[in-house]
Formats: structure tokens, sequence, C-alpha cells
């Protein structure tokens, strides 16, 4: 939980709070549990977390867009062992994004989301997730010096 907590919220302290906040959640809310269609009780946490950075995240304002804001990065950035440095690039570059693309690529990308349930989750439109995953994806193109596939290459792997 904590990792999904930093990936999201792109701060160690803030996510420390938003563990705390959603063990404490989650232990006095545990009866509403149903475990409903044989959903696993780690799927109900994880949402819980979900929930937990996204309401600390539009408290503090932080939510609103500004693609030209950078976040600071949460972590030192001393130089890392070559293996450690490749590995560490993707979540460097993560997090130099505002925090509503950072949001927005994460649950999409690694938490499955659909651009309906970001939607909801954040407060938004289906469109405000769909331009913001667009614009992170281009963002974190450039930022990890990747080119973006030519046209005929898109339409082959469709």
């Amino acid at each position: 939980m904590f990792t999904l907590a930093l990936r999201i919220c792109g701060d160690r302290s803030e996510a420390d709070d938003v563990l705390q906040n959603t063990m404490l959640k989650a232990f006095s809310s545990l009866d509403r549990f149903r475990g409903d269609g044989g959903s696993p009780f780690w799927g109900w946490l994880r949402q819980v977390t979900v929930n937990e950075v996204l309401m600390r995240l539009r408290r503090s304002r932080r939510l609103n867009v500004d693609g030209d804001a950078v976040d600071a990065l949460a972590e030192d950035l001393a130089p890392l062992p070559p293996a450690a440095a490749d590995a560490a690039l993707p979540q460097h570059a993560l997090a130099q994004l505002p925090d509503a693309i950072r949001s927005v690529l994460w649950l999409y990308h690694a938490e499955g989301y659909t651009h309906r349930k970001i939607a909801g989750a954040m407060q938004r439109s289906v469109s405000f997730s769909k331009s913001q995953l667009a614009r992170g994806t281009r963002r974190l193109r450039t930022l990890l010096q990747i080119d973006a596939p030519a046209p005929d290459e898109e339409h082959a792997h469709a």
C-alpha cells in the first residue's frame, strides 16, 4: 500500500501519512468489507488507499491541472549503480510529472482503471482522464527519450 501511495502522490512523507490513514480507515470500516463476488481483501484495501491518496491531493489542491508545474523529486538523486539507475529512470520520470498527470498514468497503466473509473475517483470528466493520459505519455516519452512510434507502426500493432 505504501508503494501504491508513493507512486501516486510522489512524496515519501505523504505516502507515510496516506498509509497510516488507510490502515486506520480500513480497520475502522473492516465490518463493511463484504468480499461480494469473490473480490479479494487486498483489492478492497488498494481501493481504500487510492481513495485516500486522491482525497489528500484534492485537499491540497495538487490535482489542479498545470501542464508546466513540475514536482520536486521524492527521493535523493545520488548516483546509483548502472542497473539500479536504469530501473530508477521510470520512477524519476514519473516523479517529475504534475500530480494529476502522474495519478492518471499510474491508475490507468499500473492499476488497470478505466477512464470512467479514474474520472469518478478524481471527480473529473472522462475527457480529463484521456487528455491527462495523452499528455503524460508524451511527457514521459520526452523525459525517457523514447521516440513515438511512427503512424504505420501503431496500426500494425493494433
